[in-house]
């Protein structure tokens, strides 16, 4: 038998998963290998989209393919055999992969694209060439799948999160959510999708948050209150599996030993439970932290303080508002919904209860269902199965959707300020409904808990392949300028706030600026333009010039 292999691939907004499939053996997969943060500066898909159009697509393109080119190679297997690549996340980042126009998803208002002279491209499903859209790192002639949109704003990963729940074989009124940086949501009602995406921000994936990571060995995924008050630590094995750790007093950090499982970071399912936790216990009164250090304390010397707390409810808060938008939207009464199905990493690892608690998942739902990451699902589905893309057409040409962006919509800027004002001034829940109810919006309902939660998978990848997962810490794709009157000084690189950039010689008068792609803040930072003393420091004449 001749062996032929495909790769997998989950373009998300915070990080790639990619799995090595065996296509001569009914779809086996044999490894798994993920990125630990997006390969482009930013940290959600503003920033990334910015970066696209300031510094140009050709770099910006250069260094997804180099990332997806360190994602294959750390497969190990012969670029010879990989004959198929399916790709599959939202418009954004599937239109970046491809190297197509991005333009329509940057920019809100038709008169803005008109005056652009900007053709929305179709994003309907098709099978191009890795020679196609400049995939170095396999054959020109193999084979890369790209998934259909449903809307043009309304990508494949939506798609998948619909297909793979079993939404639309439904008749009752549920929601759905793919808990991440750029958090996509649909509410089904009547036989009708009606979407939106919260940019919820990289907390949701434990970024931007002092310990945090994504969901990767070695992360705190939940919290749990134990009998004697302190707060047992459940982290994540080497196969992703949740396992119980340790149990620590939060206020101090005191607490049993890890017993060898020691934790890294915390990841956003985890950064949910601390918040849920502490609100619950009353170690937490919004938007303080009431212990004598301001800060909660979690095993390993991982701590989570009053900035983090405040991160994670800007992210928590965009996600509330983004489904009572829907629910305004389409008129419904909170009791009509329900069952409200989790996608995603954090859909996986989170405690749906904890969720609700925050505010992520509705306050009245008689049951959750808990489905994994169903754009890497998807994504094997359509490098498997030769019928898997016809079949996505048809679903996305066959929903009746209404997409609504959040940005331009009054409801969600009404619920936004007040989510703005219970998490960062403690506004009581009493007043946070005085004010809806001002604007004439539905308050919000007490707290009533699903009768049912169901998790569908053990883990974000159920199964990570007989030679298991390898963690790429280090992408390896950097950004590179050599600017006239650069003197050395270094000051760029001490005030750079990811310590992302280093000043390199080379030689004589000469120095050579270097920015790894995936620490970098991008165009919502630039610090190192502004604290440049010589003025010359340009951030979008930063070029990439290798993959080490």
């Amino acid at each position: 038998m001749t062996l032929s292999y495909g790769i997998a691939l989950d373009v998300g907004t915070s990080g790639y998963r990619s799995q090595l499939v065996d296509l001569s053996r009914n779809g086996k997969i044999i490894s798994t290998a993920i990125t630990m943060r997006h390969p482009l500066p930013g940290a959600n898909i503003m920033d990334h989209l910015h970066f696209w159009l300031e510094n140009g697509s050709e770099v910006g393109h250069r260094i997804i393919m180099d990332t997806v080119a360190s994602l294959i190679q750390a497969h190990g297997a012969e670029i010879e055999k990989i004959i198929r690549l399916a790709v599959c996340g939202n418009p954004a980042q599937v239109s970046m992969f491809e190297g197509i126009e991005v333009r329509d998803l940057a920019y809100a208002g038709q008169s803005m694209l008109r005056r652009l002279n900007v053709k929305v491209p179709d994003r309907r499903g098709q099978t191009l060439t890795a020679g196609d859209i400049g995939l170095t790192a396999l054959r020109p002639e193999s084979e890369v799948v790209i998934p259909p949109a449903i809307r043009h704003e309304v990508g494949a990963d939506a798609l998948a999160m619909v297909m793979k729940s079993g939404l639309l074989e439904s008749k009752e009124t549920c929601m759905v959510t793919d808990y991440g940086t750029n958090a996509e949501m649909g509410l089904y009602h009547d036989g009708e999708l009606y979407t939106g995406s919260a940019a919820a921000g990289p907390a949701m994936e434990g970024q931007a948050i002092r310990h945090g990571m994504l969901a990767a060995p070695f992360a705190i995924s939940d919290l749990n209150l134990g009998e004697d008050g302190r707060w047992d630590n459940v982290v994540l094995d080497e196969a992703l599996k949740p396992v119980l750790a340790s149990r620590v007093d939060p206020s101090n950090g005191a607490g049993q030993d890890s017993g060898g499982c020691k934790a890294r970071g915390i990841t956003g399912t985890g950064v949910v439970a601390a918040v849920a936790l502490g609100l619950e216990s009353g170690l937490v009164k919004l938007p303080r932290i009431l212990t004598r250090d301001r800060m909660l304390h979690l095993q390993d010397g991982l701590t989570f303080s009053e900035k983090d707390l405040g991160e994670a409810g800007k992210a928590m808060g965009a996600i509330r508002a983004g489904h009572r938008t829907l629910i305004e939207e389409v008129g419904i009464d909170d009791e009509e919904i329900r069952t409200m199905y989790l996608a995603g990493a954090s859909g996986t690892y989170v405690d749906p209860l904890k969720a609700q608690t925050v505010g992520m998942v509705p306050r009245v739902v008689e049951r959750t269902v808990q489905v994994g990451n169903t754009s890497l699902m998807m994504a094997y589905d359509l490098l498997v199965k030769d019928e898997m893309l016809d079949e996505m057409q048809q679903v996305a040409d066959s929903i009746a959707s209404k997409h609504i962006m959040f940005a331009m919509s009054k409801v969600f800027e009404e619920m936004y300020v007040n989510e703005i004002a219970y998490w960062g001034e403690g506004m009581p829940i009493e007043m946070y409904n005085v004010s809806l109810k001002n604007a004439g919006l539905r308050q919000l309902p007490a707290i009533v808990r699903p009768r049912s939660t169901t998790r569908i998978v053990s883990s974000d990848i159920p199964v990570l392949g007989d030679n298991g997962l390898r963690v790429l810490d280090n992408i390896g794709v950097y950004l590179t300028g050599n600017f006239p009157g650069c003197v050395g000084c270094g000051t760029c690189a001490q005030e750079c706030p990811e310590d992302a950039l280093e000043v390199m010689d080379a030689g004589p008068g000469r120095y050579l600026i270097r920015v790894a792609t995936e620490h970098c803040l991008g165009t919502a930072c630039k610090h190192c333009e502004e604290v440049c003393p010589q003025g010359v420091y340009v951030f979008s004449d930063l070029k990439v010039t290798k993959r080490s």
